[in-house]
C-alpha cells in the first residue's frame, strides 16, 4: 500500500470517507457501552439493584420539590417509567440501534435516539456512570447527529458532511488531550519530575497482562514516556486547528498515543471514544490510501452528485457550542481546573482530563465470607471479574468492556466504608447469595449455601517481577470492614430502602 502524496493534504473540504469511518467507530463504542448496560443494568440500577433508579429519582424529586424542575435539571426518559422492564427495554434498544450504526446505517432519528437513551442512563447511573468517557461519548454522539441526513440511512447519502461538525470534533479532540495535559501539570509533581509512570501502571484501576511489563521497563524509558505524554497532550493538539499536513500529523500522533494507552491497561472505552473524535483530523484524500477501492469509489460517486447545502442546522449548533465553550476555556486558565466536568445538563462542551494525580501505592479490598467468626474459621475470598485478587491469577484483557463494580471498589480502597454505603447493600446481597449481585463477580466461593458473615480486608499490592509465578505480592494492612451478618445489616438495609428485593425473594419462596 503506497503512502499518499502529501501534496493532497492541503485539501480539507471533503469528508465523505471521514464520516464513513467516524460513524462506524462511533457505533462500535456505543455498542460496547450498551453491552455493559445490558449485562449490568439490573444488578446495579434495577429495582433490586445496588443503587435502584426508582429510589434515586424519588430523592431527586424530593430535593427539587417541583417535578418539572427536577425533570429539566436531570433530563432522562426514566422519569416516565423506571421499572425493570423499562431499563431492560431501553438498554436492548440502544444495543440494537448502535449495531445498526456500526454496520453503516445512520440518520438523525437513529443517532438522536441513541444519544437520548444513553443520556437517560448516564443521568440515573449515579456512581457507576460518573466517568469522563460517558460524557465524551454523549458529546461525540450529539455532534454526530448533525453529520447525517434526517431520513436517509445510506452509508453514502446525498448529504455532504458539514464542516461545522468536523470543527466541533476537532475542538473535542483538543479539549480531551489538552485538558488532560494541563491537569497533570497542575495536580501532581510527579508529572513535572517525570516519575509518574514509575507508579501509574501498577496503581491504575484495572491492569492488563502488559501492565506489569510497562511497570518494570527501564526508568529512562518511563521518563521518556512522561515526556511523550506531555508532548502528545500539550503540544500536538494545537496542530489540529492547522489544516493540511500539520493536522494529519497531529491526528496520527494522537492516534498512536491512544493505542499505546490501550495496550497499557484496561481503561474501559475511554481511549476508543477519544479515537473517534481524532478521525476528524483525516480528510478523504488521506483515508483513500487506506480504505478499499470500492468504498472510495462510492464516496466519490456520492460527492460528485450531491447538491449544495448550507447546513444551517449544523452551523446553528456550532454557534450554540461556541457559547457553551466559554466556561470550558475559562477552566483551562483556572488554577482550580476541573477534570471531567459538565457545565450543562446535556453534557455538551465538557471539561476533560485523566490521571491528574497518580497513586504511589496500590490498595485492594478483598471481600471474604465465612460461616463462623471463630479464630479457627475458614474465610473464603470472592473473586471479581477483572480487579486484582488472588496473587496467582493472571491479569485479564477486559477493555473496552467495563466491569463497573470493579472500578468502584478501586476507588473505595482509597476511601472509607461510610463513603461507599452501596457496599453494605452488596454485602447484604452476598449474605443471601443474590443472583444479581453474584452476576457482577467471577467466582462465588459459597455456591451451595451463603456465608453467615462477610468482611473486607485491605491489602497493599505490588507487581511481582516478570518471570515470577505470582502476578502480585501482597501485604495485609488490616480490616477495612469488620465481619457483618444479615441480622446486623438488616436494620440499615431497611432504613436505606433496599430491603424490598430480599422481601420479594422471601415472598416468592413462600
Amino acid at each position: 500500500m503506497a503512502w499518499p502524496d502529501i501534496s493532497i493534504f492541503a485539501n480539507t473540504s471533503d469528508f465523505w470517507l471521514t464520516r464513513f469511518v467516524f460513524l462506524r467507530f462511533l457505533g462500535f463504542v456505543y455498542f460496547v457501552a450498551f453491552i455493559s448496560l445490558v449485562r449490568q443494568v439490573m444488578p446495579l440500577l434495577g429495582e433490586r439493584g445496588l443503587t435502584p433508579v426508582r429510589q434515586y429519582l424519588d430523592g431527586i424529586k424530593y430535593n427539587f420539590r417541583n417535578p418539572t424542575v427536577a425533570m429539566w435539571k436531570l433530563p432522562t426518559l426514566f422519569w416516565l417509567n423506571s421499572s425493570d422492564k423499562a431499563l431492560r427495554a431501553l438498554a436492548w434498544l440502544g444495543l440494537g440501534l448502535s449495531f445498526v450504526v456500526m454496520i453503516g446505517y445512520a440518520n438523525v432519528i437513529i443517532l438522536l435516539a441513541l444519544w437520548l437513551i444513553y443520556l437517560s442512563f448516564v443521568h440515573v447511573g449515579q456512581i457507576w456512570y460518573g466517568y469522563g468517557w460517558e460524557t465524551e461519548l454523549l458529546e461525540t454522539g450529539l455532534i454526530a447527529v448533525f453529520m447525517v441526513p434526517l431520513i436517509s440511512m445510506s452509508p453514502f447519502p446525498q448529504f455532504a458532511t458539514p464542516v461545522a461538525a468536523i470543527w466541533l470534533l476537532l475542538w473535542l479532540a483538543f479539549r480531551v488531550h489538552f485538558g488532560a495535559g494541563l491537569i497533570k501539570m497542575r495536580s501532581d509533581p510527579c508529572w513535572k519530575n517525570l516519575t509518574c509512570l514509575n507508579y501509574h501502571f501498577e496503581t491504575q484501576p484495572l491492569p492488563n497482562p502488559l501492565s506489569r511489563y510497562f511497570h518494570f521497563a527501564p526508568k529512562i524509558l518511563l521518563k521518556i514516556g512522561v515526556l511523550w505524554t506531555h508532548f502528545a497532550q500539550l503540544v500536538v493538539p494545537v496542530f489540529l486547528f492547522i489544516p493540511g499536513i500539520p493536522r494529519i500529523i497531529a491526528g496520527i500522533t494522537l492516534l498512536v498515543f491512544q493505542v499505546i494507552l490501550i495496550l497499557s491497561g484496561n481503561l474501559s472505552f475511554i481511549n476508543l471514544v477519544s479515537i473517534v473524535a481524532i478521525f476528524a483530523a483525516f480528510n478523504d484524500d488521506f483515508l483513500a490510501a487506506f480504505l478499499p477501492s470500492f468504498i472510495v469509489d462510492r464516496a466519490s460517486a456520492a460527492a460528485s452528485s450531491v447538491t449544495p447545502d448550507p447546513h444551517y442546522a449544523a452551523w446553528a449548533f456550532f454557534a450554540v457550542a461556541a457559547v457553551l465553550s466559554i466556561p470550558v476555556i475559562r477552566n483551562f486558565f483556572s488554577r482550580r481546573q476541573l477534570m471531567n466536568a459538565s457545565f450543562n445538563q446535556f453534557h455538551l462542551m465538557n471539561a476533560y482530563g485523566a490521571f491528574g494525580t497518580v497513586g504511589r501505592k496500590r490498595f485492594e479490598l478483598i471481600v471474604k465470607g465465612s460461616h463462623s467468626t471463630e479464630p479457627s474459621a475458614e474465610w473464603k475470598e470472592y473473586e471479581f471479574i477483572a480487579k486484582p485478587g488472588d496473587p496467582m491469577r493472571k491479569l485479564p484483557i477486559i477493555a473496552p468492556y467495563q466491569p463497573r463494580i470493579d472500578w468502584q471498589i478501586w476507588f473505595a480502597a482509597m476511601q472509607t466504608p461510610s463513603d461507599n454505603p452501596w457496599i453494605l447493600n452488596f454485602i447484604w446481597k452476598l449474605l443471601h447469595n443474590d443472583k444479581g449481585a453474584l452476576s457482577l463477580i467471577s467466582r462465588n466461593p459459597f455456591p451451595d449455601k451463603p456465608p453467615k458473615y462477610v468482611s473486607i480486608d485491605i491489602y497493599e499490592y505490588k507487581f511481582a517481577k516478570p518471570g515470577s509465578k505470582k502476578i502480585w505480592e501482597r501485604r495485609l494492612m488490616g480490616a477495612w470492614l469488620k465481619p457483618l451478618s444479615a441480622d446486623s445489616l438488616d436494620g440499615f438495609i431497611r432504613e436505606s430502602g433496599w430491603d424490598y428485593g430480599h422481601d420479594a425473594e422471601k415472598r416468592e419462596s413462600k
